[in-house]
C-alpha cells in the first residue's frame, strides 16, 4: 500500500531568513499562490512575532490561500503562540509550529537551563497552543545532536501533551544519512505513542546532504518533509523540495509513496522564487538548473538522439520545461550538427555534412558555443577563415542625466561609415535605439543581462543579449571594462549574426 508524503514548505520563513532584504507582502503572496498551485500541503508563512510586517503579511496570506494548510512559527512563549493564532485564525486550515532546542550545547550554552526544565516548558506550551487548534507541530531544534534517549523522552512527552506532528530537524546540517535513518527508526521503535503523530524532518545542506538525509528519513518512516524551493535558506540552505519530489517520482518503482504535487508547476514555481528572491539558479542545479536538461558531449548527444533515456532519467516536460537542449560546442559530434540542421528544416542532400562539420569544429574552437544561424552560415555561405563582421564599432559617446540618455554611435557598415544619435530612457535604451536607426532592421531586444567577471578595480563587465528578428532569436555577447561599450559590442555581435542570416536567405533564393 502506498503511503502519502506531506510536503511542508518554509520558503517564506526559513528561506527568507537568508535573503539580504525582506520580501514585501505582494511578493510573499505571489510565492504563496505559486506554492499552492504546485500542490504544497503546508506553507509556513512566517514568524508572526518577529515583526509587525511579518504579522500583517501572514494575516493577509491567511485570507487568500484556500487549499494549502498555513503554518506560523512560534518559540515556546505564550505571546508567540498568541500572535500565530491572531495572524492565521481566518485561514481555512492552520497549524501552530512551536520549537525549542533540545541538544546539550543549546540547552547549556544558549538557554542556560537543563533538560527537565526544557521538557516542562514543551509540555506547557503545547497544551497552551491546543486552546487555539488541534494541529500542533513541535520541533526539537538541533535534534540531530540530541542524545537519542533524551530525544525519545522529549518526543513522548510532546505527543502526550498534544503535538500531532513531531519534527526532527538536522538544524546545522551535521548528520549523515545512515545516522538519520537510525534516529528515525529508534523513535519509531522506542516511543510507544509515536503512532499518534506524524514524524517530520527538516534538513540543512551544510555538508551537502540535505536531500539525501530527507530521502533516507522517508525510508525510515518519516511522513513529512520540510524544505524550500531551490533549497534557499540559512547558511548553505535547506533541503530543496523540488529535488526530493522528483527523486521520489523518478524512483517510484522502488519507493511506494504518493503526494499532492502538480509536477508541471515545479519549474514555474522555481523561477518565481528565484526571481522574487533575487537568487539566480546555479546552471548545474539539480532539476531546475539551466544545464539539468542540456547536453554538450558528442557521445551524450548521439545517445540522446537515438533514445532520450540513455542520458536523461526524467522527461523535462514533467516539471513544465518544454525541451531538452543540445549545446553546440567543439565537443559536439556530427549527429548533433545533423540534428540541428534537421530542426531548421534542411534535408541531408542540401548540404555537405563533412565540410559543414569541419568548419563547425574550427569555428567552435574560436567562438565557443555555436548557434543554429552559425550552422546555416557555415553550410551555405561563409567559410570560417572569412567569417565576416559586417558591422563594427568606430566611435561612441553616451551622456546620461536623471531623466534621459543620449547615445551617439559611429558604425562601419560594410564599406560605409554611419553616424547617428538617439535619446532613450536610460543608456541601454538609447544605445538600442541608435543602432536600430543605423541598421534599419525590425528587431526587438528581449533580453539584457549584465554580469561582472571579477570583483576588482579592473573588473570586466559581460553583457549577454537576445534580439528577435522575424521568428528567430539571435544572441550577442560583449566584454569590456566599460559597461556601455560591452552593451554596444553585444548588440553589434547579434546584428552581425542577423546580417549573415539575411545573406543566407538571399543566396538560397537564387
Amino acid at each position: 500500500m502506498k503511503k502519502k508524503i506531506i510536503f511542508f514548505d518554509t520558503t517564506l520563513r526559513d528561506g527568507e531568513q537568508s535573503l539580504k532584504f525582506n520580501l514585501n507582502t505582494k511578493e510573499k503572496i505571489k510565492i504563496a499562490l505559486a506554492l499552492e498551485n504546485m500542490g504544497i500541503d503546508i506553507i509556513e508563512v512566517g514568524f508572526p512575532i518577529s515583526s509587525p510586517k511579518d504579522y500583517k503579511t501572514s494575516k493577509k496570506i491567511s485570507q487568500i490561500i484556500k487549499n494549502s494548510k498555513l503554518c506560523g512559527l512560534a518559540r515556546c512563549k505564550e505571546k508567540d503562540i498568541d500572535m500565530v493564532y491572531k495572524s492565521l485564525k481566518k485561514a481555512k486550515n492552520f497549524r501552530i509550529h512551536i520549537f525549542l532546542a533540545t541538544s546539550p550545547i543549546h540547552i547549556i550554552s544558549k538557554l542556560k537551563t537543563n533538560l527537565n526544565e526544557i521538557i516542562e516548558k514543551i509540555i506547557f506550551m503545547i497544551k497552551y497552543a491546543r486552546k487555539y487548534t488541534d494541529d500542533i507541530e513541535f520541533s526539537c531544534e538541533d535534534a540531530s545532536r540530541t542524545p537519542i534517549d533524551n530525544l525519545c523522552l522529549i518526543v513522548k512527552k510532546a505527543i502526550t501533551a498534544g503535538a500531532t506532528t513531531i519534527n526532527i530537524p538536522d538544524t546545522v546540517g551535521y548528520i549523515f544519512p545512515q545516522e538519520y535513518y537510525n534516529i528515525i527508526s529508534t523513535l519509531k521503535n522506542k516511543v510507544d505513542n509515536i503512532d499518534k503523530c506524524i514524524l517530520s524532518v527538516h534538513t540543512h545542506n551544510d555538508l551537502g546532504m540535505a536531500v539525501g538525509n530527507a530521502i533516507t528519513a522517508i525510508n525510515a518512516g518519516a511522513k513529512q518533509i520540510e524544505g524550500t524551493i531551490n533549497g534557499i535558506g540559512e547558511r548553505a540552505g535547506n533541503c530543496a523540495l523540488e529535488e526530493v519530489i522528483m527523486a521520489l517520482y523518478t524512483r517510484k518503482k522502488n519507493m511506494k509513496y504518493y503526494n499532492n504535487i502538480d509536477y508541471n508547476k515545479i519549474y514555474k514555481t522555481s523561477k518565481i522564487v528565484s526571481k522574487i528572491c533575487d537568487i539566480p539558479l546555479s546552471i548545474n542545479k539539480a532539476i531546475v538548473g539551466k544545464n539539468a536538461f542540456s547536453h554538450s558531449s558528442g557521445i551524450h548527444q548521439d545517445g540522446m538522439i537515438k533514445n532520450k533515456k540513455t542520458y536523461e532519467i526524467l522527461d523535462p516536460k514533467i516539471i513544465g520545461l518544454n525541451k531538452t537542449e543540445f549545446n553546440l560546442t567543439s565537443k559536439s559530434g556530427r549527429a548533433a550538427v545533423k540534428y540541428h540542421m534537421k530542426l531548421m528544416g534542411y534535408k541531408k542532400y542540401e548540404y555537405d555534412i563533412e565540410k559543414l562539420y569541419n568548419n563547425f569544429i574550427k569555428l567552435a574552437d574560436k567562438k565557443g558555443q555555436i548557434f543554429n544561424y552559425d550552422l546555416e552560415s557555415l553550410a551555405f555561405n561563409t567559410k570560417v577563415d572569412n567569417y565576416i563582421e559586417f558591422y563594427s564599432l568606430k566611435y561612441f559617446n553616451i551622456q546620461s542625466s536623471s531623466d534621459i540618455s543620449i547615445a551617439t554611435i559611429k558604425l562601419k557598415c560594410g564599406k560605409l561609415i554611419k553616424l547617428e544619435a538617439a535619446t532613450g530612457l536610460g543608456p541601454v535604451d538609447a544605445i538600442y535605439k541608435v543602432i536600430i536607426r543605423i541598421i534599419n532592421y525590425n528587431i526587438k531586444l528581449i533580453k539584457y543581462k549584465l554580469t561582472t567577471k571579477n570583483n576588482t578595480e579592473k573588473s570586466t563587465g559581460q553583457v549577454d543579449i537576445k534580439l528577435k528578428y522575424k521568428t528567430r532569436i539571435f544572441n550577442g555577447i560583449g566584454l569590456s571594462r566599460n559597461i556601455m561599450k560591452a552593451s554596444i559590442i553585444a548588440i553589434i555581435n547579434a546584428i552581425n549574426n542577423i546580417w549573415r542570416f539575411k545573406q543566407i536567405k538571399k543566396n538560397l533564393k537564387k
